[in-house]
């Protein structure tokens, strides 16, 4: 069975404020001709299609007629898109009767059937004669179905994998090559790029997933890499959605000869019209930063963000001199990436053990980790701010 594995298009970003349908249909078009010279067996999109649950009508209208330019690129090729946590599976779903009629299978949610119970089998599409793929759409770890009385919330995402494990089996009954396409986060991978402060991430044992499956298209995370110790993947998103995703981005072809074998991977790059770049390398102070991106060829296209290094406060005026810097030229100016200039502290590093730590206030925590990071005082007037909002929160904690 031969597979082109994708994932994570986010269709739609707005990327600080800037439109990105150019790139995301640069990609689709790529997309377009990868199927038509491979002319898989399948096209595995592994969720995150969309960049938000509401996407606009021309992001949509994007999706739908490349998706359908890429399906004619190989007539024979059956296509399986399953929702992300990006995705509304509602909203992805809306024309997946008509889909189906095009080899094209759209799985937002998990199934049920007329009875409600959890439809199983209607997740395992063949592919062919060549093997099954298994649709597993994003499920938040707390909201996976309760199958077994009384198995605790934490326990029934791996029940889940469980049962679908033996529901395969049931249907495999050739040993045929099997794909589990999933839009999760495992254990151990490599997260370069993901902004995890902004956002929990779930994580979960690649055990939980079950071993009943020949190659798992993973989804979710960005950086593409492969999994140690079993035969899955993270494809990886085609174009970068930060610019911390530092890599390069592509699509995974996978070949997988019989049930048992190890998958055959490669990649195919992936060429962004935009290209993202954070000037200069090094942090340099603001002055010299600004002056990088004057220097710019006006032809440029790009997305870029400031690299500065300062030892104060940045001006007041910065995001005005840097939109001035980029006027006339193709670059579009983002953002900054600020570096506290360090300096020699006259604090001494304290020391604290957690009872110590407990006595405390907020504010106190916040005072003595700016004086050891930047050798200063904390302003007066951010302080009593600081004390001020910590009394707002214990006030409406009452």
């Amino acid at each position: 069975m031969k597979i082109i594995h994708t994932s994570d298009w986010h269709l739609g970003q707005e990327f600080y404020s800037y439109d990105r349908n150019e790139e995301h249909n640069a990609f689709l078009l790529q997309l377009r001709d990868i199927v038509a010279e491979e002319q898989p067996d399948v096209l595995i999109v592994s969720g995150d299609i969309y960049h938000n649950a509401t996407p606009s009508n021309t992001v949509m209208r994007l999706f739908t007629d490349r998706l359908d330019q890429v399906r004619q690129a190989s007539p024979g090729m059956q296509i399986v898109v399953i929702a992300g946590n990006h995705d509304s599976a509602t909203r992805l779903e809306i024309s997946s009767s008509v889909w189906s009629h095009l080899n094209v299978h759209i799985i937002g949610r998990i199934e049920r059937n007329e009875n409600d119970e959890i439809d199983f089998r209607r997740h395992i599409i063949p592919i062919g004669e060549k093997g099954y793929v298994v649709a597993l759409p994003h499920v938040f770890p707390q909201n996976y179905p309760l199958i077994e009385a009384d198995t605790p919330r934490e326990e029934r995402q791996a029940v889940f994998h469980r049962y679908m494990d033996n529901v395969v089996k049931e249907v495999n009954k050739d040993g045929k090559p099997v794909v589990v396409a999933a839009h999760l986060a495992v254990s151990g991978s490599n997260t370069e790029g993901h902004d995890l402060l902004r956002g929990n991430m779930d994580f979960v044992d690649a055990a939980e997933l079950g071993l009943g499956y020949d190659y798992l298209a993973l989804g979710h995370i960005h950086c593409p890499q492969n999994i140690n110790g079993y035969p899955a993947r993270y494809c990886g998103t085609p174009i970068p959605v930060s610019f911390d995703e530092n890599y390069s981005h592509s699509v995974s072809i996978v070949r997988i000869e019989t049930a048992g074998a190890v998958p055959e991977i490669r990649t195919v790059k992936i060429d962004n019209p935009w290209s993202l770049r954070t000037l200069p390398e090094e942090a340099a102070p603001f002055e010299k930063a600004i002056a990088s991106l004057m220097d710019m060829p006006d032809d440029e296209k790009c997305y870029v963000r400031l690299n500065v290094r300062i030892e104060h406060h940045a001006p007041a005026d910065a995001m005005e001199q840097a939109y001035n810097a980029v006027k006339g030229k193709a670059a579009r100016f983002c953002c900054f990436k600020w570096e506290q200039e360090k300096r020699e502290s006259n604090a001494t590093r304290q020391m604290l053990d957690v009872e110590q730590i407990k006595q405390l206030s907020p504010v106190d925590v916040a005072e003595l980790y700016y004086q050891e990071t930047t050798g200063e005082e904390l302003d007066v007037e951010l302080k009593d701010m600081l004390g001020n909002i910590v009394e707002q929160i214990e006030q409406n904690r009452l």
